[in-house]
């Protein structure tokens, strides 16, 4: 069976992509079933900047193909931030419920029409010999003015997608997995996976 390594120390994340590579013939272990790695800091410009360097470096590290992704929140009015700072946007130790108090803070008083948001996700796929693809998925949707419901991680409770209504942290979670932004990259990794590693 085909051994991957997620590189991530999120466990939402790693959960999520568990879920959605559980059909798919292929061994998922976490950061934590590896050993020692070397820091990796997220100092790329770009999603794909920073997934590609954590799959590199966990894959040179660690000898597995690694899949490794970086995805954010990108909000128009807040000329594209969070972004790449999603999960540190209100500091390098701030949680979920920072981060969104600080957003929602940066918001107030918008008009609907101007809360307008999406997901954006670059999720690499690396070898240890060098071989990489990157895949990106993205959703589109709307910044609340305040958080509803309990399920999924970040900027969830946050984030309105139009088509149910509803914030992700209300939707189902085979829902969310079918429609995020992770969900459309991790489809396009396996499908690559399927290919490339028969």
């Amino acid at each position: 069976m085909l051994k991957l390594v997620v590189a991530t120390g999120n466990p939402g994340k790693l959960r999520e992509i568990r879920r959605l590579l559980a059909d798919a013939g292929v061994e998922v272990r976490g950061l934590d079933e590896v050993g020692e790695l070397p820091e990796i800091v997220e100092d790329g410009t770009t999603f794909e900047e920073n997934a590609l360097k954590k799959a590199g470096t966990v894959a040179r590290a660690t000898g597995f193909l690694t899949l490794a992704d970086d995805s954010g929140l990108v909000v128009e009015a807040l000329d594209g931030a969070p972004g790449v700072r999603s999960a540190r946007y209100a500091g390098e130790d701030a949680g979920d419920e920072d981060n969104n108090r600080k957003l929602l803070a940066e918001m107030q008083g918008l008009a609907p029409e101007l809360r307008a948001a999406a997901f954006c996700c670059a999720m690499a796929l690396y070898r240890p010999d060098g071989w990489s693809q990157v895949f990106h998925g993205r959703l589109e949707g709307w910044i609340t003015t305040r958080p509803r419901g309990e399920g999924g991680f970040g900027y969830d409770p946050l984030f309105l997608v139009p088509d149910y209504g509803k914030t992700l942290a209300e939707l189902p979670s085979e829902i969310k997995n079918r429609i995020s932004h992770r969900g459309q990259a991790t489809r396009q990794a396996v499908d690559c996976l399927r290919e490339q590693f028969k």
